[in-house]
C-alpha cells in the first residue's frame, strides 16, 4: 500500500506542471491583462505609467520567464503576491478557503440525508407510482443548471416568503442549490446499484431464511453500496473543495470559487495559478483516498486495480 500511496503522490507532479503550464499560457492571449484592469477606471493614464507598472509585476518578461518565476517561487513556497490587491497569494487564499469548506460540508451532508432514502424507497417500490415520483423528481433536478435553481431560491424562499437571505453568511441558499443536483444524480445512481444487489442470489437467500426486508437492506445491500456512494462522494468533494464558482458568486458566498471567478476578470496570474495548483492536489488526494477507502472495504478490491 505504501508504495501505491507514493506512485499516486508522484503522478501529482506531471499533472500540476501539465495545467499550470496550459493555464498560464492561455492566460496570454488575453486581450488586456491586470494592469490595464487596475487602471481601467482612470482613464487618462498614460502608457509609459502602464509599462512601468508591468515591469513592476515582471508582465514585461517574456511567457517562459514568468512561468518559470512562478515555478521557482512555487518550488521555494512563495506563491507570490495578488496583482490587484498585493496582499500574498497564501493568505488571501486561507481566508477564502473556510467559507467553500464549510459549503461543502453542508451540501454533502444534505445530499446523503436526502438522496439515500429516496435512492432505497425508489428500488424498493419499483415500478410503483413512488418510484415514478421519485424519478421524475431527480430528472428535473438533473436537468437545471444551478444558476437557475439559485435564481429559483432566490425569487421564492427570499424574495417571495422571506424566509432566507438573498447573499450574506447564510450557508444554507447556496448549499440547497448544489444540493437538488447532486441529491438528483446521488439519488438515481443509489437506486441503481440498490435495484442491482436486490438481484443477487445473496438477497435471495436471506429472503428464503425468513430475514426481513429491512435488515437485508440496512446490513447487506447499503454494505455492497459503499463503493458507489464513495465514488460519488469523492467526485463531489473534489468539485465542491475547488469552489462552486457560479453559485459562490450568484450568493455572494466569499470562498475560493468566487475568488477564483474574481482573478479571472482582473486577470490577476497569480491568484489563477493558486487556484489550479489546488484544483489539481485535492482531485488526485480525494481520488486516491477513495481509492484507499475501496480497499478497505473490500480488500478483494487490488490498490493496483484502481490506477
Amino acid at each position: 500500500m505504501k508504495k501505491y500511496f507514493l506512485a499516486r503522490l508522484v503522478q501529482l507532479v506531471p499533472i500540476i506542471l501539465g495545467v499550470t503550464f496550459l493555464t498560464f499560457g492561455m492566460m496570454q492571449f488575453a486581450a488586456d491583462d491586470a494592469v490595464d484592469k487596475i487602471f481601467e477606471q482612470s482613464g487618462g493614464v498614460s502608457e509609459e505609467i502602464k509599462a512601468a507598472k508591468r515591469a513592476e509585476l515582471g508582465l514585461d518578461q517574456p511567457f517562459l520567464i514568468q512561468y518559470g518565476n512562478w515555478l521557482g517561487g512555487i518550488l521555494t513556497g512563495d506563491m507570490g503576491r495578488s496583482f490587484i490587491s498585493g496582499k500574498l497569494v497564501f493568505e488571501t487564499f486561507a481566508d477564502k478557503l473556510p467559507a467553500t469548506i464549510e459549503l461543502m460540508l453542508v451540501s454533502i451532508l444534505l445530499t446523503v440525508l436526502i438522496a439515500t432514502p429516496l435512492g432505497i424507497l425508489s428500488a424498493v417500490n419499483q415500478n410503483r407510482p413512488l418510484d415514478y415520483m421519485i424519478r421524475t423528481l431527480t430528472f428535473i433536478g438533473n436537468s437545471l443548471p444551478n444558476f437557475f435553481v439559485g435564481l429559483l431560491l432566490i425569487y421564492f424562499l427570499a424574495l417571495k416568503l422571506n424566509l432566507l437571505p438573498i447573499i450574506g453568511q447564510n450557508v444554507i441558499m447556496p448549499a440547497l442549490t448544489l444540493t437538488i443536483a447532486m441529491g438528483a444524480k446521488y439519488t438515481r445512481q443509489i437506486r441503481a446499484v440498490v435495484l442491482e444487489e436486490l438481484d443477487k442470489p445473496y438477497v435471495m437467500g436471506a429472503r428464503s431464511r425468513g430475514v426481513d426486508e429491512l435488515t437485508i437492506l440496512i446490513k447487506s445491500v447499503l454494505r455492497s453500496s459503499l463503493i458507489m456512494i464513495i465514488t460519488l462522494l469523492a467526485l463531489s468533494m473534489g468539485s465542491l473543495l475547488g469552489g462552486t464558482a457560479i453559485v459562490e458568486t450568484i450568493f455572494m458566498w466569499d470562498g475560493v470559487g468566487k475568488m477564483a471567478v474574481d482573478a479571472i476578470l482582473m486577470r490577476d496570474y497569480p491568484l489563477i495559478q493558486a487556484y489550479v495548483v489546488w484544483m489539481a492536489i485535492i482531485y488526485v488526494l480525494i481520488n486516491l483516498a477513495a481509492d484507499l477507502l475501496y480497499h478497505w472495504l473490500d480488500p478483494r478490491v487490488r490498490l493496483g486495480e484502481l490506477s
